[in-house]
């Protein structure tokens, strides 16, 4: 537990050894450090897609972007909502993850209906390890649509891990996986050993790609 800010190098020395930071609540001045024993990833190898909501993304009714409002992404998942009152994303932890991005070592992923931010997801790249933070969305599916365009950016760039701390019913039906804490290190040290590229993780994707190559075995995405 911690008051204050987070010092960049500690967040990362926390992520690499599978902790994460969490408040209480948005108001909360004190952080903890939490560990899970059973930890949920999504795995790549392929990534799991409805086919409803491939047929959206293909259609693509919104623009996608990466890093191209990182504030306004923590902003937003940092907000209330119906259906959770209370987020763990206090003052602490936003600027932190701001410090990260600045660094190029935080990302965000961007859905707009038009010029209004639709929905979107930020989350922290180490090697070839992504751990998703949070989501938000103001539309139907545009926080999918979000995770589609992660995962398929990952799996064309050759990262080996997307971390989603929890599992839950909304991240079950992309295959959410739960892994006891010690399997977890080794696919995360193996992960962050990884060494993807970079340059194709930030070029853009149709929303057919995106399903295309979030689908695609990792071994076979180039």
């Amino acid at each position: 537990m911690s008051r204050g800010p987070i010092p960049l190098e500690l967040l990362l020395s926390g992520y690499a050894q599978g902790a994460f930071p969490m408040a209480e609540t948005a108001d909360d001045a004190e952080v903890r450090w939490i560990r899970p024993h059973v930890r949920a990833i999504l795995p790549l190898d392929p990534f799991r897609v409805p086919e409803r909501l491939a047929r959206t993304i293909r259609a693509s009714p919104f623009s996608v972007t990466l890093d191209r409002a990182f504030d306004q992404v923590i902003a937003c998942c940092a907000e209330a909502a119906p259906g959770r009152e209370e987020t763990w994303i206090n003052g602490a932890i936003r600027e932190a993850y701001m410090g990260l991005h600045a660094a190029g070592l935080a990302h965000s992923v961007e859905v707009w209906d038009g010029t209004r931010l639709a929905g979107g997801l930020y989350g922290l790249r180490m090697g070839g390890a992504f751990f998703g933070e949070s989501m938000f969305r103001r539309a139907t599916d545009a926080s999918k649509i979000a995770l589609v365009h992660l995962a398929g950016r990952l799996n064309r760039a050759g990262f080996g891990l997307l971390d989603a701390q929890f599992e839950n019913p909304h991240l079950d039906q992309f295959g959410a996986r739960a892994m006891p804490h010690g399997d977890y290190i080794r696919l995360l040290n193996a992960s962050k050993a990884l060494e993807p590229d970079l340059e194709t993780f930030r070029r853009s994707l149709t929303g057919a790609e995106a399903v295309a190559y979030a689908r695609q075995p990792t071994t076979q995405a180039s």
